[in-house]
């Protein structure tokens, strides 16, 4: 009789814990709107980024953003973009009289300010990083092709992980 009430007292405690918890999908159609979050975070302008890294960044942010619908006319939000790139080489597996490596990273570094437009207002200003990697020929083209699709990656992988933090930024700040 005991362990009945003792597993009794366990199962309405953790049902009393549950209660409290405020976790709850991202992604999830709101109460009020029905609608997800992709919609809701139509409202962002991104003005154009000066090189080639952060305007690929930023197209496929754009893409991602507005379901490839485009910047939006009148946005609540504007989301200024500072990228740098940076390459290191890895590790040398054949090595020769010079000791040319054989793999390098591209290492792409976002810094972000999202700005509320009606007061501007700070929502968040966060780094992103996104790496990837290429493999090194004895071919000086294709060294310079390798290089620039690993930009492209990472590019694309920093663009996938802002999104998802701005998300989580304006759910945090109310905007969604």
């Amino acid at each position: 009789m005991r362990t009945l009430g003792a597993h009794f007292a366990i199962v309405a405690l953790s049902s009393l814990l549950t209660v409290g918890c405020t976790v709850q999908p991202l992604y999830a159609p709101t109460a009020s709107t029905g609608v997800s979050s992709p919609a809701t975070l139509a409202p962002i302008h991104i003005p154009e980024v000066k090189d080639r890294v952060g305007q690929q960044l930023r197209n496929h942010l754009i893409f991602l953003l507005n379901g490839g619908s485009g910047q939006p006319a009148n946005a609540d939000y504007e989301l200024e973009l500072k990228v740098s790139t940076s390459s290191t080489k890895l590790l040398t597996i054949n090595p020769t009289n010079e000791d040319e490596p054989t793999a390098e990273k591209v290492t792409v570094t976002t810094k972000y300010k999202l700005v509320r437009v009606s007061d501007d207002t700070v929502v968040s200003e966060r780094r992103v990083l996104a790496t990837a990697s290429y493999d090194v020929s004895g071919q000086e083209f294709a060294n310079i092709r390798a290089e620039r699709d690993a930009e492209n990656r990472a590019a694309r992988d920093a663009a996938e992980r802002l999104r998802a933090v701005i998300a989580a930024d304006l759910k945090r700040a109310g905007g969604i």
